[in-house]
């Protein structure tokens, strides 16, 4: 009796020490052979020793009598839970016909395009007698070639005949102008933003718990006013300037924002310039039918001895515009939030002078951002 209990204490620091790093086949066999080794009694040894079922030693026991190979899994091929599509054959169908109500022919579908989510659906499903959960939704629409998406922007209206031929002037334009060495610069003002203890997008760091407190609601009348930024990209330099006012989205800011530009970085960065190319877009404050534009321009050629060339987009082609790229440079335009940086409210203390360096595809990012005074 005693050999009996000194084997049992010992099989049992074995298993404490090697059970964790098996699977649940695997510590069966181990049981299995233990018991198989001891003989008679064994199965009952191995089975207290263990802490499992004198029921699942033996089974043990029997798949090394069987002389089965590997399996090269823990479970044969078939068990385990099965999948909710096959136990219940109509909660695919079901599933479909909510996100693709156009199979049914129901003008009036019970989810709207806008009330998609997962746990939207299983709800309805369930609803309907398919007891699902959000996850599964999540799997089964995957299976189905399905994922979230958001909107494309790529309906352009009506193609102009014309279209091909004026991009290649533009483009024409740009090469000659920077074969000779003379500057290049997209030009274009972003959306407004609120001036003061209001929510942006993204995260910073900050200490745990004490996360920088903002508006609950973006109400103009809390704000300290609007900053309008306006941005200049340098398109042979790749580096982009930030004038942001805090009056109105004028002509004259915009002339303003390239004057700034010229005098702080242009006039530097090609020292031996003759002539000054912008493109712009079609419409806004430097529109091509905005005469105020075009009058600040021809008073910034008198006042810098530049030959000034302004080349717009077709109308409804703003986004091939350089100044509104997301992945350049001048992306950081697009929002004008990041005037004072990401996941950081927008005060009047941030509308200062300063440099920034970013880490865009080519080079550095913003290089400097400045206040304008109000124009307009």
């Amino acid at each position: 009796m005693g050999g009996t209990g000194e084997a049992g204490q010992v099989l049992a620091a074995k298993f404490v020490a090697i059970f964790p790093h098996l699977d649940e086949r695997q510590r069966r066999l181990l049981t299995g052979a233990e018991a198989r080794a001891l003989g008679h009694g064994g199965i009952r040894l191995v089975a207290r020793a263990a802490g499992v079922r004198e029921a699942t030693v033996s089974l043990g026991v029997d798949e090394l009598d069987s002389g089965a190979g590997p399996l090269g899994r823990a479970r044969r091929p078939g068990g385990g839970r099965k999948r909710a599509a096959d136990l219940d054959p109509g909660l695919v169908p079901a599933l479909l016909a909510l996100v693709r109500p156009e199979e049914r022919g129901d003008p009036m579908p019970p989810l709207r395009w806008t009330t998609k989510p997962a746990r939207n659906l299983a709800g309805e499903l369930t609803r309907q007698g398919h007891k699902v959960g959000a996850d599964t939704v999540g799997d089964l629409l995957r299976a189905e070639g399905f994922s979230l998406q958001g909107n494309a922007r790529t309906i352009e209206g009506r193609r102009h005949p014309d279209r091909d031929a004026q991009f290649r002037y533009i483009n024409e334009q740009v090469t000659a102008f920077q074969g000779a060495g003379d500057p290049v610069i997209s030009v274009d003002t972003k959306k407004k933003e609120l001036v003061g203890e209001f929510a942006s997008a993204g995260r910073e760091w900050r200490p745990k718990g004490q996360p920088e407190a903002t508006h609950t609601r973006d109400f103009p009348g809390d704000s300290a006013g609007k900053a309008v930024p306006c941005g200049v990209h340098d398109i042979t330099g790749n580096t982009g300037w930030v004038s942001a006012g805090t009056g109105h989205d004028t002509a004259a800011f915009a002339v303003e924002s390239i004057r700034r530009w010229w005098n702080a970085a242009g006039r530097g960065d090609y020292p031996a310039a003759r002539r000054l190319l912008i493109t712009a877009d079609a419409g806004g404050s430097n529109g091509y039918r905005t005469r105020a534009w075009k009058a600040g321009l021809a008073a910034l050629a008198v006042e810098t001895g530049l030959e000034i060339t302004c080349c717009h987009f077709p109308p409804g082609t703003s986004k091939w515009n350089k100044c509104a790229w997301p992945g350049g440079h001048p992306g950081v335009m697009k929002c004008p939030s990041r005037l004072a940086g990401r996941g950081r409210r927008l005060d009047t203390g941030a509308l200062r002078v300063r440099n920034k360096s970013g880490a865009g595809p080519a080079g550095p990012g913003i290089v400097a951002a400045s206040t304008n005074p109000r124009f307009g």
